[in-house]
């Protein structure tokens, strides 16, 4: 059995609507380990290293400004399969389609705005985890 380590991220939507603690829970309570985790207000060039490969996408500078728009928590969990787990936790990307029982299904909905705020990120790979971590962490 091999441990993983992914990045998660409850977004600005998450954090003003004071769902940190429940997201926290869930990860928890599906039995990963967090093992980092810090709150802050992330700037431009840490979001720009972060969605490096969305930039000269239409969504990219929304998305960095409702990155922006207020503070996020970083966390790193720990366990296997953790990446395919945590993403599965979290539902599909849109929320009005995400399975009742998930972060997304559960707590986030289309806000109409330019793009999705769905509560949450969590990294797709072990190659993005590792990248990912270093970025909000460092090595």
């Amino acid at each position: 059995m091999s441990t993983e380590k992914t990045l998660i991220l409850v977004k600005p939507d998450g954090v003003r609507r004071q769902l940190v603690g429940e997201v926290i829970s869930r990860i928890e309570k599906k039995g990963y380990v967090v093992t980092a985790l810090k709150m802050m207000q992330a700037d431009r060039a840490l979001l720009e290293r972060h969605y490096a490969e969305h930039q000269g996408k239409p969504f990219f500078e929304p998305l960095v400004e409702f990155m922006m728009s207020g503070p996020i928590v970083a966390i790193v969990a720990e366990g296997n399969r953790v990446i395919e787990g945590f993403r599965s936790l979290a539902g599909v990307t849109d929320p009005t389609v995400a399975a009742p029982g998930t972060i997304r299904g559960d707590l986030a909905r289309d806000q109409g705005t330019k793009v999705v705020q769905n509560i949450v990120h969590g990294s797709d790979s072990p190659e993005s985890a590792a990248r990912e971590i270093e970025i909000f962490f460092g090595k």
